[in-house]
């Protein structure tokens, strides 16, 4: 049987997931300029948490959405640092 999770697979997965984390970001600031629903803060919180921290804080920056919120500008760097100190820590260990 062959290993899922591999360098490459983890690479992969988290290439993926920034790239959602970014597209989010620029589609709910769309919804937001059009007046449209909109995508729920819950699922920008999920997308971080799930290892996309560096696509979402990228995207909240370059399409400067969300960036008033501080829930946003103090909670998506916070859960990014401790994703990296938690893979840091398995890494180590």
């Amino acid at each position: 049987m062959e290993e899922i999770f591999t360098v490459k697979n983890i690479i992969i997965y988290l290439v993926a997931i920034n790239l959602i984390g970014f597209l989010i970001m620029g589609i709910d600031k769309y919804k937001a300029i059009k007046k449209q629903w909109r995508i729920p803060e819950k699922t920008i919180f999920i997308v971080t948490g799930l290892g996309g921290g560096i696509g979402t804080i990228a995207g909240m920056y370059t399409f400067r959405h969300k960036t008033q919120k501080l829930g946003f500008v103090i909670g998506l760097p916070l859960i990014l640092i401790l994703e990296i100190i938690t893979a840091i820590y398995f890494i180590v260990k």
